[in-house]
């Protein structure tokens, strides 16, 4: 199978021809142009030549005496100043042959020239006939017109072969200069060969030109997309083994504990305890990488007193929640609306509302401020100050209490970054020495023209 030809070879080739080709259209033009200008050269001399001949003629015929009626015409040796090309006669105005050159054979195409001054083409001739009005006269003197061919092909070789030996040359260069300029192309052809499964670094584009260091970033964004794919579905992977072996293996226990003996109630409930705390921590498990893989959040518009009701509703469906979380919205001259995705804050905001309600036994607060945050407080033991940030980690757990999955925090600070927004800790809380408070602090959403939202 034929190899197909690269890129050098193509760009050399295109650019050739393209030179070739103006090469031809200025050959065909400076041909065109030299022809004009030989044969309006012959010409002039011809001219010339015809009246000065057309007075030595007409001496001589008076010399020598005009031939009568039947009588041959007076010969004369042929003009020197002329060349030996040249052939002539003089005529009267009937036609009648009065002189020609001596040694001269008569041309027959003589015949066909009209009795008329100026130039005439017949028979590879050019005759110019030249009128002398005293004596009425004619002189016809023909030129061959292969000379005035010969003239072009002369230039027109003098022109070809020095341009095709630059031809040879130019496509030497061009090649060369071609592979050359080429080989930032082979580089970055190179890198993106070696990135891999285990290889996703960026390409390098340092040194490129404009249009490929535009190709790298868009590779570079693609191997960013793939990376962080890949390290969702790591990540995905070992927390699976890390958070799901523990209640799978108790379920697997009571339920063995169960066959083998005599069936207890006791046990299927610790199943079933077992099975919903293995369906909770998936769920997280779920939402984590959700969280994780959106790197490109929707740019909406998000009503955060719709989006705290809508959270609170939820919560609310449980009796024993109904008295302990309370919802505030504060006043505002117009609606809170940030920017973002409803879905991924709602997963936030409930998140911080379950940590509210899982580290505390009294009241939740669930706060929306201006211009665009939300609040979570609770009234419990609180976290030390110290360990706020290592809470943002994943099974990070505000105390060494055997609640919570140490999750949530996570996945709050994860979409929060996504959102380009803000997630403040705060505990113990200002009044007192009990408590904790996350404050999201979101973006406010503009309108296209910059111009505030507003409905």
């Amino acid at each position: 199978m034929r190899r197909p030809a690269t890129l050098a070879q193509r760009l050399t080739r295109v650019l050739l021809l393209c030179v070739a080709a103006a090469w031809v259209a200025c050959l065909c033009g400076a041909v065109g142009f030299v022809h004009y200008e030989i044969n309006r050269n012959f010409d002039s001399e011809l001219e010339e030549s015809g009246l000065r001949l057309l007075d030595v003629a007409a001496h001589d015929l008076e010399v020598a005496g005009m031939p009568g009626p039947g009588q041959p015409p007076v010969v004369e040796p042929p003009p020197q100043a002329s060349g030996d090309t040249l052939i002539f006669r003089l005529v009267d105005e009937s036609g009648r042959v009065l002189l020609i050159p001596r040694d001269e054979p008569r041309e027959m195409f003589f015949d066909k020239v009209p009795l008329r001054p100026g130039y005439f083409n017949i028979d590879g001739w050019r005759v110019f006939t030249a009128h002398h009005p005293q004596r009425g006269l004619l002189l016809q003197l023909a030129d061959p017109r292969s000379e005035r061919r010969h003239a072009v092909h002369r230039v027109l070789i003098g022109l070809t072969l020095p341009m095709l030996a630059v031809m040879a040359v130019l496509f030497l260069l061009l090649g060369t200069v071609a592979r050359g300029e080429l080989t930032v192309l082979q580089r970055l052809e190179s890198e993106i060969a070696r990135r891999g499964g285990n290889d996703l670094r960026p390409v390098v584009v340092d040194g490129m030109p404009r249009e490929l260091q535009s190709v790298g970033e868009h590779v570079n964004r693609l191997l960013g997309r793939l990376a962080d794919a890949l390290d969702v579905e790591r990540a995905l992977s070992a927390n699976a083994a890390h958070e799901l072996r523990t209640p799978l293996a108790a379920a697997r226990l009571r339920l063995q504990t169960a066959l083998e003996g005599a069936l207890e109630r006791t046990d299927v409930e610790a199943a079933l305890a077992s099975l919903n705390v293995l369906s909770q921590r998936a769920e997280k498990l779920l939402q984590l990488s959700r969280a994780e893989a959106g790197a490109v959040l929707p740019d909406q518009p998000v009503d955060l007193a719709r989006l705290a009701a809508t959270i609170a509703e939820e919560f609310w469906q449980t009796p024993a929640l109904q008295a302990r979380l309370q919802l505030e919205v504060a006043e505002s001259a117009g609606p809170l609306v940030a920017r973002g995705d409803f879905d991924a804050l709602a997963i936030a905001l409930r998140n911080l509302v379950e940590n509210g309600l899982r580290y505390s036994d009294g009241r939740v607060e669930l706060r929306v401020e201006a211009p665009c945050m939300l609040v979570v407080r609770d009234y419990g033991e609180g976290v030390e100050p110290a360990r706020l940030q290592a809470l943002r980690t994943r099974h990070a757990r505000h105390s060494a209490r055997p609640i919570g999955y140490g999750l949530g925090l996570s996945i709050v600070t994860t979409i929060v970054e996504r959102h380009h927004a803000r997630l403040e800790l705060v505990s113990p809380l200002p009044e007192g020495k009990r408590g904790m408070e996350a404050r999201m602090l979101l973006l406010p959403f503009e309108g296209p023209a910059g111009n505030s939202y507003e409905s």
